[in-house]
């Protein structure tokens, strides 16, 4: 594992001997000051929350906007500054939306997230994941359990819900992984957005034309009338880049913790769907793949935890922290399938909660118990330190795992 992850920024940091859990500086700033004055990557202060109940209500209060903040401006030859230009917000990305715009453009998705539509999505996703293992004892062992299985996996399943074609060649995990990292150069986080953007355009316009049987077609097909191509772009980005990153970092943590766990892992392997459930609820709390919540501004000013955030504030949420409230959790640092359920901030709060979480759980759910069965013998095929553990993106996990069986 990479041994420079003090140079990442504070909301990022993880400890060097376990990714899963937060730096010891990180840990020790939360434990003395709850709510703490940081400094982001932008050059900009900031409120760090890391109590479980703080975090909440800011996750949950509409006084905390969730419209882009404001950063460090870069000089370009052009009008608009790089930083003015990074900041331009993409119509329809529901995500960085207050209300009543929010929850115009979520509903619009929301209904493909049902239990019942779960339901008929399992099918699609048991083939995929049978596919990937397929490919990954094809690959023979050793193996990078990230390319052949963690990565495919959910990229698939997204790709078919945006009518996507599996033989596209457009690389869009690649330019995800720029536009989520904190340290990379604004010049290449400005290339890796506008390609994402371009290739979106193109996307909704094929899908305009034929919109098909998917979630992406039934979308234009119902509401294109109502939502413009750019609109559309930013709606369908937002699900691509969310429905395949947050999930195929999820497993390649996932994969490492019972791998170091091989108790916890017995459970799950000789338990039934119940103790399945709850093997994801823990794995989902216990690696915390978001570093931190969406960046928030306060536009009032509030107290939170007894500090009071004043107007025009930036409030950010440490996701990893709070999910380690011991508070909330007993033993909260240790790895615990049969953990009495709660419900974590893995998937955030609010009103902006993951659309997607049940899709995200399912896969989950399907995934890891199929991949300790077709390799029970499962184990990493270099040490623990070898492990390429991600640096400084905002979502948290490995870029390689090398296992063999």
């Amino acid at each position: 594992m990479r041994t420079e992850m003090e140079q990442a920024p504070l909301p990022c940091r993880r400890d060097v001997e376990w990714p899963c859990n937060p730096a010891p500086e990180l840990r020790e700033l939360c434990e003395e000051q709850p709510v703490a004055s940081i400094q982001l990557s932008s050059g900009s202060k900031a409120w760090l929350i890391s109590r479980d109940n703080d975090a909440r209500q800011v996750l949950a209060d509409p006084r905390f906007s969730s419209a882009p903040p404001p950063g460090t401006a870069l000089p370009v030859p052009e009008e608009r500054t790089l930083q003015e230009e990074l900041s331009d917000r993409q119509p329809g990305t529901f995500l960085e939306y207050d209300e009543p715009h929010h929850t115009q453009y979520r509903n619009k998705v929301a209904g493909e997230f049902t239990p019942a539509s779960m339901d008929k999505l399992r099918p699609m996703i048991e083939r995929i994941v049978d596919e990937c293992l397929d490919a990954t004892e094809e690959a023979g062992s050793p193996v990078d359990l990230v390319q052949t299985f963690a990565l495919p996996m959910p990229s698939r399943v997204i790709c078919e819900m945006l009518g996507i074609p599996r033989n596209d060649t457009f690389d869009f995990a690649t330019q995800t992984r720029i536009m989520t990292d904190l340290m990379a150069p604004p010049e290449d986080l400005l290339v890796a957005r506008d390609a994402m953007r371009n290739y979106m355009r193109a996307h909704v316009k094929r899908t305009r034309a034929h919109p098909g049987d998917n979630l992406f077609g039934r979308l234009v097909t119902r509401h294109g009338d109502e939502l413009d191509d750019e609109e559309l772009t930013g709606i369908g980005n937002l699900l691509l880049i969310a429905g395949h990153e947050t999930t195929a970092m999820t497993i390649g943590l996932s994969v490492l913790t019972l791998l170091q766990h091989p108790d916890q892992l017995a459970v799950m392997r000789g338990g039934d769907p119940q103790t399945v459930n709850a093997a994801v609820e823990e794995l989902l709390r216990y690696t915390s793949i978001a570093n931190h919540g969406a960046v928030r501004i306060a536009t009032e000013s509030i107290e939170v935890g007894g500090q009071l955030i004043g107007q025009g504030e930036i409030v950010v949420v440490s996701i990893p922290m709070a999910n380690r409230d011991p508070k909330r959790y007993d033993q909260p640092y240790q790895f615990d399938i049969g953990r009495r359920p709660q419900t974590t901030l893995a998937f955030g709060h609010g009103i902006h909660r993951c659309v997607a979480a049940p899709m995200a759980m399912l896969e989950l759910k399907i995934a890891l118990p199929a991949l300790f069965d077709r390799f029970p013998n499962l184990q990493l095929a270099v040490p623990l330190e070898k492990v390429a553990v991600r640096k400084s993106n905002a979502t948290h996990g490995v870029d390689s795992l090398p296992v063999t069986w």
